[in-house]
């Protein structure tokens, strides 16, 4: 009656017109010939569907079958990919499958149409088996290996897919550790040179003080410590970079003097921005009011919006800083190069996770750095985004809400 490829749970009932109402202790293959009338009752767990579900096997296990019939019980849940090959869109449903043509009933009155549709369907049995020349095979077979197949084809597709995506975020790992070291490379050097002024003028013979005055010591041991504190909050956001998009980055704002923070970082980068000759300009007007942000995240902001600007920048080119109190809600932070700029049509994903330039692909740039930076100010209800002009530069700009005491 059905092969392997169905449930076993699921109930099959073979009736035959000598003995009627007999159960199959175990499954055989019957061909049309054998089982002219062949039928699917689609059900779910609802009590209501169960019980229609009983009344039917009951009202077929009695009837006094004139021909062999057999009835294949589904539920919907545990094989979607048979109801969907039917296109079932109510339950409990009955299918004639065979003979053709199919027919469909459905509703709170099935067992009545079954009993309007019986005897129809039995002269259709007949007329199946005398027009029958040869064979045509188990017909619940056939449909459910069709079944199997939509559902295997769905299977590989999905496969296919995860395979891609897996490659994908490996590509992506591989690219994160080479970004990491380069986003490392400013904070380390800091610390560095800190430590080794710091070293240099310790004097172990005299006591162990430091040549340095006390305000000087202590100002290069809190810098040495600050960078510190970036490098881990650093590794901590590069690594995010590889978790879902969706994914909340946690912040913890406060009142924070946006002005100072741009003049320290501007001193970090003191050492490169000499090294090519290059000017930065700042524009920080001393009545800025604070913002509520987290420093922290505002400091990663900057450090990687003056660093791709830096790099970006010719030698002896020119990088601005400016903050701007735009409205009683916003300060406007913006950082303008006069670089290579972005193509208009990159523009509009230059802020996306993995998003690279054409010309970037063989070399660190705009990715992971501007991917985190949306994240960061979105995190703070702000906005950023990017103003380029090819071959004249690049301006970023991000806004900070102010803070109210």
């Amino acid at each position: 009656m059905v092969d392997s490829l169905l449930p076993r749970k699921i109930p099959r009932l073979y009736v035959s017109p000598e003995p009627r109402g007999s159960m199959l202790a175990s499954p055989k293959k019957l061909t049309s010939a054998e089982v002219p009338l062949q039928l699917l009752l689609f059900i779910d767990k609802r009590p209501s569907s169960l019980e229609q579900s009983r009344q039917i096997q009951r009202y077929l296990q009695q009837t006094k079958a004139k021909h062999a019939f057999a009835l294949q019980v589904i539920e919907v849940g545990e094989q979607p990919y048979l109801a969907e090959h039917f296109k079932i869109v109510a339950t409990p449903a009955l299918i004639k499958i065979y003979p053709e043509p199919r027919q469909i009933i459905a509703g709170s009155n099935l067992l009545a149409q079954l009993k309007n549709c019986w005897a129809r369907w039995q002269h259709s049995a007949a007329a199946s088996q005398v027009s029958e020349t040869t064979s045509t095979g188990n017909c619940i077979n056939s449909i459910t290996y069709s079944a199997e197949l939509m559902r295997l084809s769905d299977e590989i597709f999905r496969l296919k897919q995860e395979k891609e995506e897996l490659q994908e975020r490996l590509r992506f790992k591989d690219r994160l550790i080479a970004m990491l070291a380069h986003e490392l490379r400013n904070p380390l050097t800091a610390a560095s040179i800190a430590l080794e002024t710091l070293e240099s003028h310790y004097h172990p013979e005299k006591g162990g003080t430091f040549s340095l005055t006390p305000a000087l010591t202590a100002q290069l041991i809190k810098h040495a410590r600050t960078q510190t504190r970036i490098i881990d909050k650093m590794i901590s956001d590069l690594l995010q970079a590889d978790q879902a998009t969706s994914a909340k980055l946690c912040i913890q704002p406060q009142s924070l003097d946006l002005g100072a923070l741009c003049q320290e970082v501007c001193a970090q980068f003191r050492a490169r921005l000499q090294a090519k000759s290059q000017e930065l300009k700042t524009d920080i007007p001393p009545d800025l009011p604070y913002v509520y942000a987290d420093p922290e995240r505002v400091r990663q902001v900057l450090v990687n919006l003056l660093d791709n600007a830096i790099k970006y920048t010719p030698e002896g080119g020119k990088i601005t800083l400016s903050a701007l109190h735009r409205t009683t809600q916003k300060v406007q932070v913006s950082i303008c190069d006069n670089g290579p700029g972005i193509p208009p049509e990159s523009q509009k994903h230059i802020f996306e996770e993995h998003f690279r330039l054409p010309r970037d692909e063989m070399k660190e740039g705009y990715g992971i750095g501007l991917s985190l930076c949306q994240r960061i100010i979105r995190a703070h209800y702000g906005q950023i985004w990017v103003d380029s002009t090819p071959n004249q530069g690049s301006s970023f700009h991000f806004t900070l809400p102010v803070y109210r005491f």
